[in-house]
């Protein structure tokens, strides 16, 4: 299994977070990931193909923005919520809350798995 970087808090920059954000499917991504549940990359849905879903989640990774896990085959996503809010106080909740007032990303949504239905 191929180990993927996750930067350091210290290493999220300001401008690789505005760059992962410029896009409304990235932000979408962000603003289904912003209730702080890790969720299965099969769960995730948004209008592109699987390959270009993987490398929305990818430049989000790479940026600082979430946190990928592996388990057997499967991937796994978080928001870094604590991180994002200790290196940028306020940036995030400034993004969702533009997000929510303009719409932006609303074609992203998350397919609840049935086990997780009957919880």
């Amino acid at each position: 299994m191929r180990q993927v970087h996750h930067p350091e808090v210290a290493e999220i920059s300001l401008t690789a977070v505005m760059g992962a954000l410029s896009d409304p499917i990235r932000v979408g991504l962000v603003r289904v990931l912003a209730d702080g549940r890790e969720r299965g990359w099969g769960e995730l849905r948004a209008p592109v193909a699987k390959s270009t879903l993987s490398h929305h989640l990818r430049v989000l990774r790479d940026a600082g923005l979430t946190r990928t896990r592996q388990e057997g085959t499967r991937c796994f996503v978080t928001l870094r919520v604590h991180d994002l809010r200790e290196r940028f106080p306020g940036l995030l909740r400034a993004v969702l809350t533009a997000a929510d007032e303009q719409d932006v990303g609303l074609q992203v949504s998350v397919q609840e798995s049935p086990r997780a239905a009957v919880s």
